[in-house]
């Protein structure tokens, strides 16, 4: 089904896909047959690639894992740490194949740092991948610091790392704060973005920031957000956002560590459609929960440091740049107006609406288009 430039095409993926590579091959209705002219096809094609070509077919018969949607598995072939300011050095990583198309992953949060499976979303035989911590996460220096810390700088150390490696230009793929920060990069430095693939779009709007941490998300998940309610006092409660802020930046380390939880738990426990046991224990790693939670808040505490709408407002700047955008249809934390409106704003835009997925990029459906749309544009 297609209306306008929203795509909803999932149940013939496997035979287009399969024509894209090979050529007009020959189709056929009958599923045994299918399976043996693939597998033909691919022990002529992919013979030295075994690992792909389970990653493509392993689950015609069965329902699909993210380890079945993704590529295998790889470890960064180069990695080192920039210093971007007096006070900021961020590390940095490079896997695949260095003369392949080059692609930045802008991770999310603001300070959810990296994680090695953003490598499996792109043939590590046709790109080189750059993934880096964002300021004061992940492997990245000082920890969880905020002193300088804001997005132009972020915008900044993105052309700063593009230099110290010497890309001209490359692909820019970021989810949730992630596409945030990606159409904040193309609007500032638009000549060196080739594409755009984005996922949960977030524009970071008033509006959006409210849905999630003062009322809206809390009707879906009223379990959910009773504890991170129940944290700030009666009397502080018609502003979560600062409430929470004040208690993330106390000199008391347990104040700070207690606030840090509650508000990683909230969104750990609403982003996926299905509740993952693993995504919510990440609240209590407390090292993780401490950079994500302070830093999150501390960039919507300030508005992101721009105009409210300001992405919306200069989307002009982007019409010439090929856009790609994966959206759960039941994203909550990221709901799907914010994709809907950029896709009004930016009809070049192709907007692919996952109807069976919240928010997170491991779930399979999201990152099976996101893997499709990698291999289409190399």
């Amino acid at each position: 089904l297609t209306y306008s430039s929203v795509n909803l095409d999932i149940s013939t993926h496997n035979n287009k896909w399969l024509i894209s590579c090979f050529g007009n091959n020959r189709q056929t209705d009958n599923p045994s047959e299918k399976e043996d002219n693939i597998s033909v096809l691919c022990s002529k094609q992919f013979n030295s690639h075994q690992q792909i070509k389970q990653r493509r077919y392993s689950t015609m018969s069965g329902k699909k894992t993210f380890d079945d949607v993704v590529y295998p598995a790889i470890e960064a072939r180069d990695t080192g740490m920039l210093k971007v300011s007096d006070l900021h050095t961020i590390y940095w990583e490079v896997s695949g194949v260095a003369s392949g198309q080059s692609v930045v992953v802008l991770h999310g949060g603001p300070g959810g740092g990296s994680m090695p499976d953003y490598r499996r979303y792109f043939n590590p035989e046709k790109y080189n991948i750059v993934i880096f911590d964002q300021r004061g996460c992940g492997k990245s220096t000082p920890h969880a610091e905020l002193k300088d810390n804001n997005t132009q700088n972020l915008v900044e150390d993105i052309e700063k790392l593009r230099k110290h490696l010497g890309i001209e230009s490359w692909f820019v793929f970021g989810g949730s704060w992630g596409s945030t920060l990606s159409l904040m990069y193309a609007i500032h430095h638009p000549d060196r973005v080739k594409g755009l693939i984005l996922r949960g779009i977030f524009l970071c709007r008033r509006s959006e920031l409210l849905w999630f941490y003062q009322e809206g998300a809390s009707h879906i998940f009223p379990d959910k957000f009773e504890p991170y309610r129940e944290h700030i006092p009666v009397e502080e409660r018609g502003d979560m956002i600062a409430a929470y802020y004040k208690r993330l930046t106390s000199e008391d380390k347990e104040v700070r560590l207690g606030a840090a939880k509650e508000w990683c738990l909230w969104e750990m426990s609403t982003s996926k459609l299905i509740p993952d046991v693993k995504y919510i224990d990440r609240a209590d790693n407390l090292e993780f929960a401490a950079a994500f939670s302070r830093i999150e808040c501390h960039y919507f505490v300030n508005h992101i440091f721009f105009e409210d709408g300001f992405i919306l407002k200069k989307a002009d700047t982007l019409k010439n740049i090929p856009m790609h955008i994966v959206q759960g249809r039941y994203d909550v934390v990221c709901p799907m107006t914010s994709a809907y409106e950029l896709n009004k704003a930016l009809p070049h835009s192709n907007l692919v609406v996952v109807p069976d997925a919240g928010h997170s990029m491991g779930e399979v459906g999201i990152a099976e288009e996101l893997v499709k749309i990698s291999d289409t544009i190399c």
